[in-house]
Order: structure tokens, then C-alpha cells, then sequence
């Protein structure tokens, strides 16, 4: 199985997902706003949820640090902005994708 790695660069709010050392995909994301940034650091995959309601979209990706995850979203203008409570979000088709993609352990790096 492939050995895959997320990097999250939220001054650019992109995700990109690695395959080994190569970079296969790169999506749009939505991070933190200043009052509830966006938690720097090394995590992984802890949980991964099909159709969790409300506003996390149609997937949720939940990290290793308490109540942050990646998610879809029901507001897809968000993307590309600063307006989350700190979680990673992205367009319901791209966390779809990513969701197969992974599984739980995937490593999962946040920087600026």
C-alpha cells in the first residue's frame, strides 16, 4: 500500500497530499481565522467519518489533537479564506477524494 503524508500550508491555504515523495494531489482549503487559528504541528489521521452533518460537509477527517479535523463544508465560498474555528476545510468533492485516499495514521503536517 502506498505510504501517503498531507502537508497543510495555511498561509497559502492549500493541502497537498504525497505519495512517498511525490505530490499527487493539491486542493483549495479554508483555515483558522486570526482569533482561532489553524494549530501548527504534526499529527495524524485519527478518525474519518462519511456524512458527519451540519457544517463539516460530506466527509470528516478527524486529527489526532482534540476537535480539529479536515472537512468538507456547507458553505463552499469559504474556501480559500481565513474564517474557520481552526479545522481544515475543503469543497465537499475534494474531501471526498482525499478521504479515499487516506487512511487512519496518515501523517498530517501543519505550517504557515
Amino acid at each position: 500500500m502506498p505510504y501517503h503524508s498531507i502537508f497543510i500550508h495555511t498561509s497559502s491555504r492549500k493541502l497537498e497530499l504525497y505519495e512517498g515523495n511525490r505530490l499527487i494531489r493539491h486542493y483549495p482549503i479554508a483555515v483558522g481565522k486570526g482569533a482561532t487559528p489553524t494549530p501548527t504541528g504534526h499529527y495524524t489521521i485519527a478518525t474519518k467519518t462519511v456524512y458527519p452533518g451540519g457544517v463539516f460537509g460530506s466527509r470528516w477527517m478527524g486529527l489526532s489533537i482534540q476537535g480539529y479535523g479536515i472537512h468538507g463544508t456547507n458553505n463552499p465560498a469559504s474556501i480559500g479564506q481565513a474564517v474557520s474555528k481552526g479545522c481544515i476545510r475543503m469543497h465537499n468533492h475534494d474531501a471526498e477524494s482525499l478521504f479515499q485516499q487516506i487512511e487512519i495514521g496518515t501523517p498530517v503536517i501543519i505550517q504557515r
